[in-house]
C-alpha cells in the first residue's frame, strides 16, 4: 500500500521541482526522500519523475498523482480536524494565509482580537499572492486564506468562500491637486499619466485597472511597484496618484502632503472574502473569524471613515 508519508514527499517534489529543496522542506535526507518516492513508483508501477543527469521533473502521469496525492493530503488533514476540532471552537492551531495588500492592514487589529477571545489558539501565518494561497489551500497546507474578490483562482469546486465585507477604493493624490477634499471623482479624474499601481501579480493591480482603465487590463503599464508604502511616498512627492484600499488609509496615509478623494456613487470596490476548502470540518471556525475579521475592520472610525468622509457627505 501507498503511504500518506510518500505521497507528501512527492507533493514536496512537485511543488519545490527539486530534490534537494523538497528533502529540505521536508526535514529529511534527500536519499530518504528519494527512496521512499521509488517506493511509490514501485507500488504504482509508473514512472512518476524523470531523472536525468543534473534535472529531475514529473512524468505527465507523475503531475496527475501528485495532483490526486494533494487531495488525498487534503482529506487525511480534514479527518484530524474533525477529530480534534469537532464540537469546539478555535481550538489548537490556525493556519491562516492572507494576501499582502491585506495582512499589513487586518493583523494588527485581528490577532490582538483573537487572542482576546481565544487565549489558547495557536496562529500561524503565510502572506503571499492569490495564486500560491489558494494552491497551498488546496492542498492542505493552509485552513483558511483571507483575500480580495473577484479573484479566477478561488473558481474551483474545493474552495467556499464567505463573503464579508465591501473595501472602496479611494483616489490618493497629492495634497496640492485641484480638487478639494470634499469633491467626488470619476475615473476620468485618474491622471492616467501619472497612474502607479502594485506591480503585475497582485490582484489589486488588475481589480484597480478594471475600474480606472479597463483598456490597459493586460497591458504592462510604465510604471510598477512591489509595496503600497511605496507607491504612497511618490504620491507624497508629487510624482503619482494611486487607486488605495480604505482598509489601508491609517497604516499608509500620515503625511500631509497626500490627500484622499472619494469616487462619485457606484464607488469601485474589492470585496473582503474568506476561503476555505468545502470539505473541511471546521467550517464553525471560519464563520466565526470573519466575524472577527468584520469586528477588526470596521473597528474605531479612521481618519478617512471619520472627518473627511462626514465632510464629503455634508458637501454631498
Amino acid at each position: 500500500m501507498i503511504t500518506l508519508r510518500q505521497l507528501r514527499y512527492l507533493q514536496a517534489f512537485a511543488r519545490h521541482r527539486h530534490f534537494g529543496r523538497a528533502a529540505e522542506a521536508c526535514a529529511v535526507t534527500q536519499p530518504a526522500l528519494s527512496m521512499q518516492i521509488r517506493e511509490l513508483e514501485k507500488e504504482l508501477d509508473v514512472e512518476l519523475i524523470d531523472r536525468r543527469p543534473g534535472d529531475a521533473a514529473l512524468t505527465e502521469i507523475g503531475v496527475l498523482v501528485a495532483k490526486r496525492g494533494d487531495e488525498v493530503l487534503a482529506a487525511a488533514r480534514d479527518l484530524v480536524d474533525l477529530a480534534r476540532h469537532s464540537g469546539r471552537l478555535f481550538k489548537g492551531e490556525l493556519k491562516l494565509g492572507v494576501i499582502p495588500t491585506l495582512g499589513p492592514y487586518l493583523l494588527p487589529k485581528l490577532l490582538p482580537l483573537l487572542h482576546l477571545r481565544h487565549p489558547d489558539l495557536v496562529v500561524k501565518l503565510r502572506e503571499t499572492r492569490t495564486k500560491a494561497l489558494v494552491e497551498e489551500l488546496v492542498a492542505g497546507d493552509l485552513d483558511a486564506v483571507m483575500l480580495a474578490l473577484p479573484a479566477r483562482e478561488v473558481d474551483v469546486a474545493d474552495v467556499e468562500v464567505i463573503r464579508l465585507i465591501e473595501d472602496h477604493f479611494i483616489l490618493a493624490v497629492p495634497a496640492d491637486d485641484p480638487h478639494p477634499e470634499t469633491a467626488r471623482v470619476s475615473a476620468q479624474d485618474v491622471d492616467q499619466s501619472r497612474l502607479i499601481l502594485l506591480e503585475q501579480g497582485h490582484c489589486l493591480r488588475d481589480q484597480a485597472l478594471a475600474f480606472c482603465a479597463p483598456e490597459k487590463l493586460g497591458m504592462q503599464l510604465s510604471l510598477g511597484a512591489a509595496s503600497m508604502a511605496t507607491i504612497m511616498q511618490m504620491v507624497a512627492n508629487g510624482y503619482a496618484v494611486t487607486l488605495l484600499p480604505e482598509v489601508a488609509v491609517d497604516a499608509e496615509v500620515r503625511d500631509e502632503r497626500i490627500k484622499l478623494l472619494r469616487f462619485a456613487p457606484p464607488e469601485p470596490s474589492r470585496t473582503i472574502g474568506l476561503a476555505f476548502r468545502r470539505t473541511s470540518p471546521r467550517k464553525a471556525d471560519f464563520v466565526e473569524l470573519g466575524k472577527f475579521a468584520v469586528e477588526a475592520i470596521r473597528g474605531p472610525a479612521n481618519p478617512l471613515r471619520s472627518s473627511k468622509a462626514e465632510a464629503n457627505s455634508r458637501a454631498v
